[in-house]
């Protein structure tokens, strides 16, 4: 059984759209469909009842973020392979079920991402590397993309090659095929994402805890998605800025502090902080429930 999780906010249009495509081109097995939305205002949970009446559909009544409403999907699902999938995507081939007979056929592998390309045919730059100082600066200062080999470049991965399949530390997760199995080696895969990232970086910690317990990913170019891209987030850009900073400080504290390193840490996250207040342009207290 394949489960496809999707989690929706106010993007009914190209929610539509996305469950159209997987109409389309259905696996070959048995799958089914849940969508979370997030109390949208624009009528995607009555689009999905009237029009969709095959999708499980689980009507939240509050905007509690990307990681809670996973959470839900993922207690609702049924199936050993998982598929965490944006609504603002599009199937245009068979590769839900390319996607799932690729990971069966690796059963070291804990996650699958796709090739992403914008609706022009342009190939998404979708894969980067763990989050560390060196890389996090190389890719503000664009060091990063003049050495791209160095550990300047080892965050944003400059030179990572999308026609060849290959190990990929995080693929975006706009497209991550999950094995039950490996999720339930690291805890409750009915609830596997932390939701103290409630937008950002839930699945890089995911797919860190999946590493670090022996579970990589791949990536492969064979499973191709349409991805139109952030079209939730740029609704409410600013915050949305602040939110993926403070969630990247989050992750850094999470998974790197030690007694020797908190000074230096502290440092840093107040050069990324004010990072946010440049970007932003100012302050915002970023995503609240």
């Amino acid at each position: 059984m394949i489960s496809v999780l999707i989690v929706n906010w106010n993007t009914r249009d190209f929610l539509r759209s996305c469950l159209e495509s997987i109409h389309k081109f259905p696996p070959s097995q048995n799958y089914e469909v849940i969508v979370v939305d997030n109390a949208s205002s624009d009528g995607s949970a009555a689009m999905v009842q009237s029009q969709f009446p095959d999708v499980k559909l689980i009507a939240h009544t509050a905007n509690s973020g990307y990681a809670k409403g996973n959470n839900l999907a993922f207690e609702a699902a049924s199936g050993d392979w998982l598929l965490t999938l944006n609504p603002d995507t599009e199937f245009v081939d068979d590769s839900l079920q390319k996607a799932v007979d690729i990971l069966a056929a690796h059963p070291k592998i804990g996650c699958l991402g796709a090739k992403l390309t914008y609706p022009d045919g342009r190939t998404q730059s979708s894969v980067r590397g763990w989050p560390t100082a060196s890389g996090i600066f190389g890719d503000a200062s664009g060091l990063g993309s003049r050495f791209p080999a160095s550990s300047l470049g080892s965050y944003r991965l400059p030179g990572f090659d999308y026609t060849k399949e290959q190990l990929a530390p995080q693929p975006m997760g706009t497209f991550l095929l999950f094995r039950r199995a490996a999720l339930e080696s690291i805890g409750d895969a009915k609830k596997p994402f932390d939701e103290d990232f409630p937008i950002f970086f839930n699945e890089v910690d995911l797919l860190y805890r999946l590493h670090k317990a022996g579970w990589d990913c791949l990536y492969s170019p064979q499973v191709r998605v349409v991805h139109h891209g952030g079209e939730s987030t740029k609704q409410v850009r600013k915050s949305m800025i602040w939110e993926s900073h403070r969630s990247l400080v989050r992750f850094l504290k999470k998974h790197y502090r030690t007694p020797l390193n908190t000074p230096g840490l502290a440092l840093f996250a107040g050069l990324i902080y004010v990072a946010a207040f440049v970007r932003a342009r100012g302050y915002d207290a970023g995503f609240s429930a």
